[in-house]
């Protein structure tokens, strides 16, 4: 009996615990808006989308976490959320230069990465480099121009490398990390179009003219390489206290180009992020 009664009080304490913790008594973020809902209230809302935010401060405004020459740093749980996009776009006045124009999202609320992780390692100059090595690091979504031409976007921290100004030695709400992204290719090397054409399976081409192809129609060459984007995160908040980091972000990077078949856009995206940073 004693030992039932001990169980059971084990087991009363754990789901105590477990009720504290999912209420968010033990939690230092928080997703707006998600405070005390269940599941099925958030499900199809669009709240899951939006990343965590800092609720608090550091004790005492110590907002600096160290981080020497030769020391490293890990980043877990970064998430970006998109908020705002611009597609450049071709004046009709040739003497007019191309310039980005906002755009619509258009696919559902699944637009943000998360889950991220990436390694901070301190220089000899006082910077730091930030590379990215794992997560949900791209989505696809689509956007449509004021228009109403669609464009589809493989948005991306893939292979995100980045560097802050020298003289730093440590993150604070004044570092700015700028680097470069891997754009994967929107469709991968087993995609096949309408005519069945395709770069690893499918037809080599569907031209009554073969030998021709080239001059008629570049869709039957498929390209799957992979371009460069560039990307700025510009950190804003800072608990030192929790390794809690939030700021915004803006990338810029390319379109789908159809695996080489159209000419690709120019993309400029910008939102929000938040991170862990595990000393």
């Amino acid at each position: 009996m004693k030992f039932r009664s001990f169980t059971k009080a084990i087991f009363t304490l754990c789901i105590s615990l477990c009720m504290l913790v999912a209420s968010g008594v033990f939690a230092s973020t928080a997703i707006a808006g998600t405070q005390g809902l269940t599941y099925d209230q958030i499900r199809n809302t669009g709240l899951a989308n939006k990343c965590p935010d800092i609720l608090g401060s550091s004790r005492g405004g110590r907002n600096f976490i160290p981080i020497g020459a030769g020391e490293t740093a890990q980043i877990s749980e970064l998430c970006l959320e998109p908020t705002s996009f611009f597609v450049k776009e071709e004046s009709s006045n040739k003497r007019k230069k191309p310039e980005f124009v906002a755009s619509k999202l258009v696919t559902r609320s699944t637009s943000s990465l998360d889950f991220v992780k990436a390694t901070v390692t301190g220089n000899s100059d006082g910077s730091l480099s930030l590379v990215e090595t794992d997560g949900l690091d791209y989505q696809p979504i689509t956007v449509k121009m004021p228009g109403g031409e669609l464009v589809a976007i493989l948005f991306t921290i893939k292979g995100y490398n980045a560097k802050t100004a020298p003289g730093v030695n440590g993150i604070t709400t004044s570092v700015d990390f700028i680097g470069s992204t891997d754009v994967p290719t929107y469709r991968g090397s087993g995609f096949i179009d309408p005519k069945g054409r395709g770069l690893a399976i499918g037809y080599d081409s569907a031209e009554a003219l073969p030998a021709k192809r080239n001059e008629f129609d570049n869709r039957s060459v498929k390209d799957d390489s992979t371009s460069k984007g560039t990307m700025s995160l510009q950190i804003a908040k800072l608990n030192a206290d929790t390794g809690e980091i939030a700021g915004t972000f803006e990338t810029e990077q390319t379109s789908d180009n159809d695996l080489g078949g159209v000419e690709p856009k120019e993309v400029l995206i910008r939102g929000v992020f938040y991170g862990k940073v595990n000393s």
